[in-house]
């Protein structure tokens, strides 16, 4: 496929970066990374490309952890519903 390197992912850099790779998106946050989706790793060029894309950021994401001053756990937030006028009322 392509000889350029994929993009870097930067982890918990900021809330709005998102990358896709295939049908997988890796979401940021500055406390939790989202993963979302589904990937076909296929025995080809384009599959190749694909893992090593993924292998990129998984690898950015475990060196970030472990650069950092981790806590045992990051305390779990619940976002409270909200309620909002029915615009069909």
């Amino acid at each position: 496929m392509s000889d350029t390197p994929p993009p870097v992912f930067r982890p918990f850099a900021d809330a709005s970066a998102v990358q896709t790779i295939g049908g997988l998106s890796l979401e940021n946050g500055p406390d939790c990374i989202a993963v979302h989706g589904s990937l076909d790793l296929t025995r080809d060029r384009a599959g190749l490309d694909r893992a090593r894309t993924l292998q990129a950021a998984v690898n950015a994401i475990v060196a970030a952890l472990a650069q950092a001053d981790l806590p045992e756990a990051v305390p779990e937030t619940t976002k409270s519903a909200e309620t909002v006028k029915n615009p069909f009322a």
